[in-house]
């Protein structure tokens, strides 16, 4: 009993071997992961029915939203059609009294039948219109009530503190809200439907109590059973998606893997795709299994459900048989009764598998919501204290940060000081806390202790939106937006319109006017291969252009900030290399301090000042050449790479080759 009445739970999950090998275990969410996120959420009917009207109510108000005059044209037309099914049923009584119970001749019998007969083509001919326009008006609706969900999701996305997206938990449910949109355009449909078959059902019971009372309760016994059992399989396949959903994403990402261009030469050269194809099959048999054992428990819950429904038809028909012999009930009345049953036992089955959609539905309407509401606890916060104009310094005070799944800190009591003007440079091992530390810098994430000042006013008291107005930032990693050339640049000031020609001297600044020279439509050229014309650039052009960005951004604003740059020059030649950091050196002004991370010592020893960052701590400072007379870890590092440079018979050679010669 427990099976079919008891909470729907995650079933044990089959898992591949190429899951342990490509992924380190089962990707699946756990029952301590549903509990945590679905506190709320109790899988049975009840809560269901009972959750129900708030999750309809919240898709209405979208509907309300995109189009009411459409949404008032449905109630309407819906209402109209179960006044309609009401007079047909009507119709057919006045029928099967003229047919039954009427006297006179067969022609007299007949020709009584003519009025009915004509009531109900008319009937039908008007519901058949009202159906039409509710189509028309819901079809309209639909696409604006996925557009203002998606809006919402993707507004709330992109909202959220940066350390929300680098929390897991939070990345999960990102992953779960995307089915949201989707399902509250589906919602919409399924309203419908359900306000169509309960308006038939009211009017049919209503029918049904009029000839008899002990009707409408077999009719609610018939639909009972088919009503649970959908809903038993929806709740089933909800609880199966949401704990597969990494797998299926995982599934999605060896796919891309084996198309995507940046893979295409590992795939091939080192035979990797025959191997992530074989690992695929596999994880794809697993979900496959996972499908027959949905099915499976699916057929076996419909039967269940169909036999019980079975039963209450019979006991039905024979309570009816039994008010006819017992004189309770005419055949006139019982004929259209049996038409009433049938016909009501129809729009309560289809109310309940509208009902059970809806629920289904529902279910990721709710986790959509509770994206909403997450995310809304996590969005950057709007307001605040303005920026001064004029900031002398911004400062870095005995700053730590933790990221949320890490035990340890990624920064440890570090401080630093930016003047205008200057160029700072920030070393470090990978790891040592460097990407960190200019995520704080920019105002991306907030210190868990000390404090970060722009001036004499601490950041976390300032418009957070004025803080990044003030930022630009180039990294190694800078997004390569499959747009233009020209929107590429444009897109380091998106609000501020510009024409090519505004563009060149951020193009010549960065040496990217032979880049641009080749393109076939110069700064018009589409850079992304995945359309058809379009170009794709190397990752050294690739980083001009980034540096165009950057020097479009900060030519554009005025006011007093930094600019950081991370690893800029990792894909440029030795000369280009020394030319870029040259123009970024220049990047600073008496309104502007520049920041450099980079691995490449050569780049940092005209810097005015140099941090050392180890293990999330500040290791050491001071300008390169105290730096280097300290004889601590910069001058490590900076002999390190300089020995690189050094005469061939000063480098040391390994006794032996690190892979033997084949002969």
């Amino acid at each position: 009993m427990r099976r079919f009445f008891g909470p729907v739970t995650m079933a044990e999950p089959q898992v591949s071997e190429a899951e342990h090998e490509l992924f380190g275990g089962p990707l699946r969410y756990d029952m301590g992961w549903s509990q945590h996120e679905h506190a709320s959420l109790d899988l049975t009917m009840m809560s269901a029915l009972r959750s129900m009207p708030g999750l309809v109510g919240t898709t209405l108000r979208m509907a309300w939203q995109a189009d009411r005059r459409a949404l008032l044209s449905v109630g309407v037309s819906e209402i109209g059609q179960g006044i309609a099914a009401a007079a047909g049923l009507l119709a057919v009584n006045a029928v099967m009294h003229a047919l039954l119970a009427g006297s006179g001749s067969a022609a007299e019998r007949l020709h009584a039948l003519l009025p009915g007969l004509l009531a109900a083509a008319a009937v039908g001919v008007v519901n058949s219109a009202l159906s039409a326009w509710s189509t028309s008006r819901a079809g309209r609706l639909e696409p604006k009530v996925e557009r203002i969900a998606t809006t919402q999701y993707l507004a709330a996305a992109a909202g959220v503190e940066l350390e929300a997206i680098d929390d897991p938990d939070f990345r999960r449910l990102v992953d779960v809200a995307q089915h949201g949109p989707g399902s509250a355009r589906r919602m919409i449909s399924a309203c419908v439907a359900a306000l169509n078959g309960l308006i038939s059902l009211i009017t049919t019971a209503g029918v049904l109590l009029v000839l008899h009372p002990l009707l409408l309760p077999m009719l609610i016994l018939i639909a009972a059973p088919r009503g649970w059992g959908a809903m038993r399989v929806a709740q089933e396949r909800y609880v199966s998606v949401m704990s597969w959903i990494e797998h299926v994403r995982a599934g999605r990402l060896i796919g891309n893997l084996l198309t995507e261009r940046t893979a295409a030469q590992e795939v091939r050269l080192h035979g990797v795709g025959t191997f992530l194809l074989n690992r695929y099959e596999r994880m794809a048999e697993s979900a496959e299994a996972e499908q027959e054992r949905l099915a499976s428990s699916k057929a076996l819950t419909e039967w269940v459900a169909a036999a019980l429904s079975g039963l209450a038809m019979a006991a039905t028909y024979g309570a009816m048989f039994w008010l006819i012999m017992a004189g309770h009930m005419s055949l006139a009345v019982a004929g259209t009764a049996v038409i009433a049953v049938r016909t009501g036992s129809a729009s309560l089955g289809a109310l309940v598998m509208n009902i059970n959609q809806l629920h289904e539905e529902s279910l990721y309407v709710r986790d959509h919501g509770r994206f909403l509401t997450r995310a809304a606890r996590r969005t950057l916060p709007a307001g605040g204290a303005p920026v001064a104009e004029r900031v002398e310094e911004i400062v870095l005070d005995q700053v730590t940060y933790r990221y949320p799944d890490r035990d340890t800190a990624a920064l440890e009591g570090v401080s630093l000081t930016l003047p205008m003007g200057s160029v700072t440079a920030v070393v470090g091992e990978n790891g040592s806390g460097k990407s960190t530390l200019m995520k704080i810098l920019s105002g991306m994430l907030l210190p868990d202790t000390g404090t970060l000042r722009w001036g004499d006013d601490d950041v976390t008291g300032l418009d957070r939106a004025q803080v990044f107005e003030r930022v630009s930032l180039l990294t190694q990693d800078f997004q390569r937006w499959p747009v233009t050339a020209a929107m590429n640049i444009r897109l380091g000031r998106p609000d501020h319109p510009a024409t090519d020609e505004d563009l060149m001297p951020s193009v010549e600044y960065a040496a990217a006017g032979p880049v641009v020279a080749k393109l076939p439509d110069g700064l018009r050229s589409l850079l992304a291969r995945i359309f058809r014309g379009a170009i794709e650039l190397s990752g050294g052009e690739w980083q001009k252009i980034g540096l165009a960005r950057t020097h479009w951004r900060s030519a554009t604003s005025q006011a007093d900030g930094v600019l950081i740059v991370d690893e800029p020059t990792s894909a440029l030649d030795p000369e280009a290399e020394i030319e870029a950091f040259d123009r970024i050196r220049r990047l600073a002004a008496p309104n502007r301090a520049v920041v450099l991370v980079t691995h490449r010592m050569s780049g940092v020893r005209h810097a005015d000042h140099i941090y050392v960052l180890s293990n999330g701590h500040l290791a050491e400072h001071g300008t390169h050449d105290e730096l280097l007379a300290a004889r601590g870890r910069y001058a490590a590092m900076f002999d390190a790479q300089a020995a690189q440079y050094a005469p061939t018979a000063t480098i040391p050679h390994p006794a032996a080759p690190a892979v033997p010669d084949q002969v």
